[in-house]
Parts: structure tokens; sequence; C-alpha cells
């Protein structure tokens, strides 16, 4: 869960720090004390997008930090998998925020933004004012119905997935091997040439290594010779070479060395460096031998190389670059010299991985409806807890036009809010109030198959009152038994569910405006409740009113 928040330098925020706790935290405030703000600190520190006007006036840069507590091990795992481990059960992700770049971190290492962003979708799953507009396209439809279908539905989609990739493929294959016999006929004869310049060059591996080190050599011949000469004058020739004066110094040694041990073991120390000289000297010697070439073998080896270097160019960087291209026109060169074959061959298999795909996607279709009808259950009494009460919810099922990676099912939820009225297509019935309580019913129904532990609602209460706002408080309520709920809210019924209250205000100090953020006690949250159900006059009877439903709100839970 969202145990920490902290944010520095960002619009009226100065510097604040926020601990939250299990269950439903609740944020209130007048109307422009920075609710805002406050969610939209924790947006970029998921990775949202932001300008520079962001930052607060006069600061060079903004700060905003989230610790989460991580116990769930399937979470743990997940993260894992990004390379991510939690340091004594946290994970702590930081955004810093600068006139146009940011920094990203992950408990103190810097990341790129697609690891934040999948890191933060592991953790954190934010509802914002608009988000329920997402029910409008079908697709996000059938990505709910999976998410409640599960581990089973889940593994029949990866098999439909793979399936139709390769069936994909085997298409893809088929119409670019649809060609006329004329322009075989060219193909063919254009490989052959090809595969026969390869193969007579007859390559050998690392050949043109060995052969760009020999033609240096080669030419470098002149010089190369006449240092390989002269160090082995001065190493290895008669007379004044150093092997001749090392051999005279051991002589003379030779002499003494029975007077003196330490004077042995020097003599030792000699042999080995005139050993040494020696093996020096001969090896020096043959490789003298090997810098004499002739005219005919410096052409030779310029040639050789020439032919090679064209090869290269003509086909691959490498040897091996060069023999995996020979070795896929042969390949197609077989498929030109069998080509009715080789087509019959295709055709069967684009029609046996089409059957196979059907299959599939019917097996993962029956899946998803028998899921279906236990979630359009689900959901309809989830919209009559919410104050829908001629609700009437379905999950309407057709068939796709095409195959699809995800299957063959086009889903679509339909609804109808009165009574005697046909199902429609929330397009055509939901408005922007009712979308957000449909959202908040699908949220609570998917809570126990959901595995991010933290959810934020923002102004989830948009367009309610009455009755239906304490539906909505006790769906909240729900919701919070099972995952962190964070809300920012308006109304009084959802504040006084609230298992920890934070009030949000505006304050300005030395000509300096600063948005501030506090915990609540009981009585703190009293006052609160009766400031939003009284606006400017609170009475003693407003605030007993408070009191009496914070009390029913504590019994409720």
């Amino acid at each position: 869960m969202l145990q920490y928040l902290h944010v520095k330098n960002l619009a009226l925020i100065d510097e604040i720090e926020v601990e939250f706790g299990r269950g439903l935290n609740i944020l209130t405030g007048e109307t422009g004390a920075g609710k805002s703000i406050i969610l939209g600190s924790v947006n970029l520190a998921l990775g949202g997008r932001y300008t520079k006007d962001i930052l607060r006036q006069g600061t060079r840069y903004g700060l905003v930090e989230l610790t989460f507590s991580v116990e769930s091990e399937r979470q743990i795992r997940r993260l894992k998998e990004l390379d991510v481990y939690p340091e004594d059960g946290f994970v702590t992700l930081q955004r810093r925020l600068m006139e146009g770049r940011s920094v990203s971190k992950i408990n103190g290492e810097t990341v790129q933004m697609a690891t934040l962003k999948a890191v933060s979708a592991i953790l954190i799953d934010i509802h914002g004012q608009h988000e329920h507009q997402s029910l409008l396209y079908k697709k996000n439809h059938l990505a709910i119905v999976d998410a409640f279908a599960g581990e089973e539905t889940k593994k029949q989609k990866e098999k439909v997935a793979e399936t139709w990739q390769q069936y994909k493929g085997k298409i893809r294959e088929l119409s670019e091997a649809g060609t006329n016999g004329s322009e075989r006929a060219k193909e063919l004869a254009f490989l052959k040439f090809e595969v026969d310049e390869i193969v007579r060059a007859e390559l050998k591996e690392h050949e043109d290594e060995e052969l760009e080190a020999c033609y240096r050599r080669m030419c470098n011949g002149k010089k190369i010779a006449q240092s390989v000469a002269e160090c082995y004058q001065y190493t290895g020739e008669d007379g004044e070479s150093a092997s001749e004066k090392l051999g005279r110094a051991l002589r003379t040694l030779s002499e003494a060395v029975d007077d003196d041990e330490q004077l042995s073991q020097l003599y030792t120390q000699l042999a080995d460096v005139d050993n040494l000289l020696n093996d020096f000297n001969h090896e020096l010697a043959e490789y003298q031998k090997n810098c004499e070439f002739s005219d005919e073998e410096f052409y030779e080896t310029e040639k050789r190389l020439n032919e090679i270097n064209h090869l290269k160019t003509k086909y691959g960087n490498s040897y091996e670059e060069i023999m995996a291209y020979c070795k896929k026109q042969e390949e197609r060169i077989g498929i030109l010299e069998n080509y009715d074959t080789y087509m019959q061959e295709l055709e069967k298999s684009c029609e046996q991985l089409s059957q196979k795909y059907l299959e599939l996607a019917g097996k993962l279709s029956a899946l998803r409806q028998k899921k279906a009808k236990m979630l359009e259950k689900k959901i309809q009494k989830g919209l009559e807890d919410l104050n829908f009460e001629q609700v009437q919810f379905e999950i309407h099922f057709a068939e796709k036009k095409e195959y699809a990676k995800d299957g063959i099912d086009d889903v679509e939820f339909r609804i109808s809010l009165n009574q005697g009225q046909p199902v429609k297509p929330l397009t055509e019935v939901a408005s922007g109030g009712e979308l957000s309580r449909i959202m908040l019913a699908i949220k609570a129904v998917m809570a126990d198959k959901d595995e991010i532990e933290t959810l934020i609602f923002d102004e989830i209460d948009v367009g309610i009152s009455g009755r239906t706002a304490q539906k909505v408080s006790e769906k909240m309520a729900l919701i919070g038994k099972e995952h962190q709920v964070i809300c920012i809210t308006h109304l009084a019924q959802i504040a006084a569910m609230a298992d920890r209250h934070f009030l949000i205000e505006k304050k300005t100090e030395d000509a300096v405006t600063r948005t501030k953020i506090y915990p609540l006690n009981e009585e703190n949250s009293v006052e609160e409740l009766a400031r939003i159900l009284g606006g400017a006059r609170i009475t003693d009877t407003v605030v007993q009113s408070a009191r009496e439903m914070k009390n029913l709100a504590s019994q409720m839970k």
C-alpha cells in the first residue's frame, strides 16, 4: 500500500509529507485548496507528463516521492521480473522535475520512464475524474471480462495469441510467395548466381583475419625485415650481441659460484635469463624467415583478400553472415524449384492454423461467456446497491469479422436504466455521473480479483447527492476492506466513512500562498464534516448532524 507521500516545490506546495494508512483514506477541503495538486503530484511520480509551470515560482526543481509497503508475494514476484527488489519490504518511487527534463528513481537507482510506469502499474491504480469515460470504449469491456475471468482464461488467451501469430506469419508468407512463372525464373537464376559465387570462393572460418594480418605484414615487409634483422644482430648473432656477452658473463661467474651460496643463486637467475634470450632468438629467427616473400605471394594474398571483401560488401560483414545468407538463398532455391509442392504445403499450413485458431478461440469464448454471466450478475447487484433501482445490465457477445490476437469475441456492456426500456450500449444511455457510478460498481466487483492494493478515486461523487451518495459511500467502505483506498471527495456521506481523514487547506502567510495537508482526529473530522454540510454558517445543529453521521458510519463499518 502507499505508505508515504512527499511533495516539494510543486504549484502551491512548498513541502508536504503525508502518511496514509490501510482502509479508506479521505481527502477533503475547500474548492481551490489544492486537492487536484495532491493527486497531480502522485500522477507525476508515476510517470505523468508535466510542464515547467507546475514548478513552484522561484524554485529550480520539484520533487515527488511515493513509498509503498509491499507484502503480496505476487506483487514481489512481478517486481522482481522488472529487476526491482523491495528493501525491507518497501519500494520508493521518486521523480525529480526540472525545466525541460526529469529524473526518475526506484529505491535510489535511476530508471527509464518505461520501467517506472511498469512498476507503478503493479502498485497503484488511479481512477481520475474522467476515467469512467473509458467505459465508452468496447475494447475496455473485453479487458474487464478477462481480468474477472482469471488464470484459466489468461492461459487460453496466450495459446490463442501464439496461434494467431503463427497464422499471420503463414498468411504473409503465402501473400509474398504469389509470383508469376517469369518472375520466379528470374529470381531462381539470380539466387543460383549468388550461391555459386559464394560456394566457388571456398571460404574458411577466420581466413579473412589471417589474410589481413599477413597483408599488413607484407605491406610493411621492408620495415619489419630491417627491424627484425637489427634486433637479431643485437641479441643473437656472434660478436658483440647480448647473447654472446651473456654467455661470457655466465662463464666468468661460474668460476666463483662454489665459493658463495648467494652468488650461486645469482648465477641461477642469470642462467634463466640466458635461456629466455636463447628461446627468444630462436623464435625471432623463425619469424625472420616468414618475413621473406615474393612478389607473386604478395599478389595472391592481395587478390584473395579483395575477393573476400567483395563478398562481404554483398552478402555480410563476416564469414558467419555470408554462410547464413548462402543457406537462406539455398532454401529459397529449393522452394522455387519445387514451387507447386511448396504452395500446396503453405496453403495446407494456413488452413490447419486457421482451424487450430478457431478451435482455441472458441474455447476461449466459451470460458469468457461462462465467467461473463457471473460478472454480469455481480455488476447488476452492485448497480442496484448504488441506487440504480430499475437497472438491467448485460454483457453482450458478438463475433469479430476478422481473426484477432485476443480471440474472436467482440464484447460490449449494455444497460437499461429505466423499466420497460431495452438495453443499449453505454454510449447511448449513460451520463457522466452514471458512468462514474457504473465504474465504481465494476471496481467493487473486481476488488477481490485485483492484485493492485492501492486504489485512488478522484471526486467519484461528481453529480450525485442524497441517498445515492450514501450508497456510494457504503460501496467505497466495502472496497476499503480489501484494498487501501485514497479518495478525494466533496460529500459528507463519503467523508464520514473515512478510516483516516485528511484536510487540504490553502493559506496565505507573509504574502505567500501555500497548500498544506493535515491528518484529522475524530473531533477535527466532525468539524470538517460540519463545514461540508453547513457551508459558510456552521451551527450547533449542523455539528450535531455531522457527529451523528460519523457515528452511523462507524456502525455501518
